[in-house]
């Protein structure tokens, strides 16, 4: 009995690992021929992994079509729009106005003093230091003094209009509405107009260059740089970039190459080009650099043997001050300065000192810039220039 119970129980465990066996056999059988697709020739069942057409045609880079706007390899890139400057009229009440914002503080001083009941000595001698701190002079402050103190005895002043109508035509007087203050860049008959700008490290010099391209380039004058500042090498990208925002071409040399020699080279390539204006911008000079002073003036006469250099302008920085006036001289000197650009008029100067460098030269303040933007230089109008120092905006 024992040994049938043995059999049987043996018999049931070679049927079951028969069973187990056979099983996934008869279910490999039943799977699809190779080739067919699952969710495509039958219907998939578990298991199944998704399957996609071997037939269907795939597209690489080459065949698939391409945006309107996307670039094509080995074309040519399209360079950035050219910017169109400001006309230069345009820009005047804009610069009075903020003109007005930083300098107003000596203007409401002075019709502060000037519209007391009793005019006496100490009041007229806090008119004078009024003018002195905003760097005036000691000549042209004495000078205004004594014209305001002559007109209140004859004509009086009878209210704070009154004042401010005597102050303003007296400061005019001062600034000289009288002089020229016209940029000489006409083109003469067989060349181009040349304007040499020089002036010390840190004045803003490179960046009034390519703000007076712009200027120009909105008179619809063709404009061609002179990146003679050779030995500082970012003179010459800034130049340049200046240069192609207005499609205006720059010529330059090698750093450390000869100034004179990219000079003479740029207005060259006006004249060979019918250009309008050549501006050349030089290296910053120390005043007490004599070397340098005598290279700034070998720029000058190598420039000539082509014609006589038409303007010399003089960059300064407005903000400091009377220290100014010793670059002015030994420039004046080396050079025969035509015209004066004050730079930062805007910031922490002094409004004085368009008074004080025109009186040290006797050459007239001729551009001015007021700000950081592309087009805030513009030329010197004295009337909008006093009416900012009395906060007329």
């Amino acid at each position: 009995m024992e040994y049938l119970v043995v059999a049987v129980v043996v018999a049931l465990v070679l049927v079951g690992g028969l069973v187990a066996f056979l099983a996934p056999r008869r279910r490999r059988a039943a799977q699809p021929p190779l080739g067919q697709r699952p969710g495509v020739d039958y219907v998939p069942g578990v298991g199944d992994d998704a399957a996609q057409s071997v037939d269907t045609p795939t597209r690489d880079l080459d065949t698939m079509p391409l945006p309107e706007d996307a670039v094509v390899e080995g074309a040519e890139l399209l360079p950035p729009p050219l910017e169109r400057p400001e006309p230069a009229a345009g820009r005047l009440v804009r610069l009075r106005s903020r003109l007005a914002r930083s300098q107003s503080t000596l203007g409401r001083g002075l019709l502060g003093l000037l519209s007391r009941e009793r005019l006496d000595e100490e009041t007229w001698q806090e008119i004078e230091d009024t003018l002195l701190t905003a760097d005036l002079g000691v000549a042209p402050s004495r000078e205004l003094v004594e014209r305001l103190q002559t007109r209140v005895r004859v004509e009086g002043i009878a209210d704070p209009a009154a004042a401010r109508a005597l102050l303003r035509e007296e400061l005019v007087a001062l600034v000289d509405p009288s002089l020229d203050r016209s940029l000489q860049t006409d083109r003469h008959a067989d060349r181009p107009a040349v304007v040499l700008v020089v002036g010390v490290n840190g004045t803003g010099k490179t960046t009034t260059v390519g703000k007076l391209a712009r200027v120009l380039v909105a008179e619809d004058r063709d404009v061609v740089l002179a990146a003679a500042d050779t030995f500082r090498a970012a003179a010459a990208d800034q130049l340049t970039t200046w240069g192609d925002r207005v499609g205006v071409p720059t010529v330059r040399g090698p750093e450390g190459s000869d100034p004179a020699s990219v000079a003479f080279d740029a207005v060259r390539a006006g004249t060979e080009q019918e250009a309008d204006v050549v501006l050349i911008d030089t290296a910053g000079r120390l005043q007490t650099k004599v070397g340098l002073m005598d290279e700034l003036g070998k720029v000058k006469r190598v420039v000539e043997k082509q014609g006589a250099v038409d303007e010399v302008l003089l960059v300064l920085d407005a903000t400091t001050g009377q220290n100014g006036m010793v670059q002015a001289r030994v420039f004046r000197e080396v050079v025969d300065v035509s015209g004066i650009v004050l730079t930062k008029l805007d910031g922490t100067a002094k409004g004085g000192i368009v008074v004080a460098v025109q009186r040290e030269l006797g050459v007239p303040v001729k551009l001015v810039g007021l700000g950081e933007g592309a087009d805030d230089l513009a030329p010197f109008d004295p009337e909008a220039f006093v009416d900012g120092l009395l906060g007329t905006s």
